[in-house]
This record gives structure tokens, sequence and C-alpha cells, in this order.
């Protein structure tokens, strides 16, 4: 009689377990049912950043001066700067070179009293010759430093001017560049010659002749009518900046037609953001018209 109870208890224990099995698989899924309340983690959308926030850096902003004026268009502008002081040296040492030794007029000349072999009447004669021929090469002297230094200083001015980025800079600017720079190299070839032929024209005369063989007689036979080795000189570095400066038109107007496709660029952008923007706010009002 006592077995049935043993087998009453077996089933109890095993239905026990079977509800304690159950209530455990019960709990395990009400687990996600309480965690449900809380609001779901998506770890990647929120820690990427927003939209907004990768267009903003760009690489414009961390641009120096120093970067802008190193530009392609901002070299040649400074080797021109560069060939334009060289080409005032050299047309002051021209000047200096064929005053010759007894001059005391015009920009420089050497001590009459240091290695100078001529007296008397000839050393008058080649003090007046050497004056009227510093005086027949004044213009050019003149002409040269004054057109040299004025291009220099100006070619300075934009490269001071071309500190900021090309699409911040005014188009007056830019344009103003353009034409500087292709008048230049035109006036620059224009001046080249007409310095050669003018040099060409003095040396050519009766007062340059006399001068000659009065040195010549005297042993100065470097001191002829010749075109001068600074001469030459001034005529080399002067076509070497109008080389520069036609380079400078060229990529000034690469960079303007640049300046134009990047501000088209951005106003589509712009455009492309504004639709952007008006759309997500026109959903809503939809969906809050038809719930009503």
């Amino acid at each position: 009689m006592s077995q049935p109870p043993r087998s009453n208890r077996g089933h109890r224990e095993r239905n026990g377990d079977h509800r304690h099995n159950r209530d455990s698989r019960d709990d395990r899924r009400a687990s996600p049912d309480r965690s449900s309340s809380r609001p779901p983690y998506y770890p990647r959308e929120a820690d990427s950043p927003p939209k907004h926030v990768r267009e903003v850096p760009r690489v414009e902003h961390h641009e120096s001066k120093c970067t802008n004026i190193c530009s392609r268009r901002g070299i040649v502008l400074i080797c021109a700067v560069l060939t334009n002081a060289l080409v005032l040296i050299c047309v002051v040492a021209a000047q200096m070179v064929s005053s010759g030794l007894s001059s005391m007029g015009g920009l420089g000349g050497f001590d009459i009293n240091s290695n100078f072999n001529l007296q008397g009447t000839e050393l008058q004669k080649v003090r007046e010759l050497d004056m009227q021929y510093s005086q027949m090469r004044a213009p050019g002297i003149y002409g040269g430093i004054a057109f040299s230094l004025t291009l220099g200083v100006l070619s300075l001015l934009f490269v001071v001017a071309g500190s900021k980025p090309p699409h911040r800079m005014s188009r007056k600017l830019l344009y103003g560049a353009l034409v500087f720079q292709a008048v230049g190299a035109v006036a620059y070839v224009v001046a080249v010659g007409l310095y050669l032929h003018f040099i060409i024209r003095v040396n050519s005369t009766d007062v340059c002749q006399q001068r000659e063989r009065l040195y010549a007689r005297n042993g100065y036979t470097w001191m002829n009518c010749d075109v001068s080795g600074a001469d030459a000189a001034v005529a080399l570095f002067g076509l070497i900046t109008a080389i520069l400066y036609t380079a400078g038109t060229v990529l000034t107007i690469q960079t303007i037609r640049g300046v134009k496709r990047y501000l088209q660029e951005r106003q589509r952008r712009e455009a492309e953001k504004q639709q952007g923007r008006s759309k997500p706010q026109r959903a809503p009002l939809r969906a809050a018209t038809t719930s009503v």
C-alpha cells in the first residue's frame, strides 16, 4: 500500500520539475519584454557624427597665407619681382661701366688719380667726351630704372594681395593681375627692343668713336662702342621677365576659370542642401493631416 504514494510523489516531483523548467523558460521569454521598455541602443548610428559635421571641415580653412602665396601663380610673380630687380641692377651697372674712367657725371666712375695714364689735353678731351657720352645715355638709364622699378613694385603688390584663396579674392583683383601681366609681357619685349636700339644709336655717334680712339691709344681697348655685357644682361633679364609675365597670364586665366567652376559647384551644393532640408519638413505635415 506504500507504493502508490511513492509514484504520486514521483509524478509530483516530475511535474514540479516541468513547472520549474516552464517558469524558467517563461522568465527567459519575458526578459526581453521587460528590457523592451528601455530604448534600443544602436552604437553605430549613435557614435557616428551627423552629416553636417562631416561636411563642414575643409582643407581651405586650414590653409596659411604662405600656402596661397607659394602657389604656381604666386611663384611666377615672385620670380618676376627678382628679375625686375636684376634688370634694375644691370641698368645701373651698365651706366657705371660705360661712363668712363674720368667721368664725374652719371651714376659713377673711377677715381681720376688711380691707374690713369692720360694727361694734359688728352685728359681734358676724354673728360669732355665722357661727360657727353654719359649725358647721351642718361635717358636709357633713367627710363630703365623707372620701368623696372615700377613693374617690380606692382608685381610685389600682387604677390602680397594673393595671400587669400582665389575664391575669396575680388574679381577685380584677379582681372587686374591678368591685365597687368599681359601688358607687362608686351611692354617688356617693346622696352628691350627700344633699349637696345637706343644703346646702338648712341654707340654709333662721333662722340663714342672719338672716345674709343682716345682710350685705345692709351691701352684701354675694352672701352669700345660695342654693346657691353651689362647692356646684354639687361636685355636677357628683360626677356626672361616677359616670359614670366606670359606664364603668369596663362596661370591667372586658369585660376579665374577654376574660381568660376568652384562657385558654380558651391551654388549647386547649396541648392541641393536646401532641397534636402525642405523634403523632411513636408513629410510630417502630411502625416499630421492624415491622422486628423
